[in-house]
């Protein structure tokens, strides 16, 4: 078959990764795989059943060793994040009176300096309050959200 089969094979390798766009679980993408390599193959003019049989290596070697190793690598949990942007939504309480430019709040465990999202309103000792937006080393809070 020689040219002919290797462009049957590529037409249908670039079908199956575009069906894989649709389907999004890597099997067609996985047999597009195999119908490309077995397009190159094809190149050297070897019989219909070699192009078979390294089509059926390749889509079964493919399935079964790189498949299982994307899905591993794309559904991976993602990392802790313990930056300051972790405690927008957190409650907190006041420690000291929180104005529009001071006060004080337990924060998961530790004491931030805090200042009022609305500067007209104030939160006393013993509120809880959320924070709204970490602003440097100060949360901004407001009322507490359930």
């Amino acid at each position: 078959m020689g040219a002919v089969g290797a462009l049957i094979w590529l037409i249908a390798g670039i079908a199956l990764i575009g069906l894989e766009l649709a389907a999004g679980e890597l099997t067609f993408l996985m047999l597009g795989l195999a119908a490309l390599a077995t397009a190159g193959v094809a190149m050297f003019h070897v019989p219909l059943s070699i192009e078979l049989i390294i089509f059926a290596l390749m889509s079964l070697g493919l399935l079964l060793f790189l498949k299982p190793l994307l899905r591993r690598h794309l559904t991976r949990a993602p990392a802790l994040d313990t930056s300051p942007a972790a405690l927008t939504g957190a409650t907190a309480e006041v420690l000291e009176p929180v104005g529009a430019h001071a006060g004080q709040v337990r924060l998961d465990g530790s004491i931030w300096s805090a200042r009022s999202l609305d500067p007209a309103h104030n939160f006393s000792v013993g509120e809880r309050v959320s924070v709204v937006t970490i602003d440097g080393t100060t949360a901004v809070v407001w009322k507490e959200t359930k």
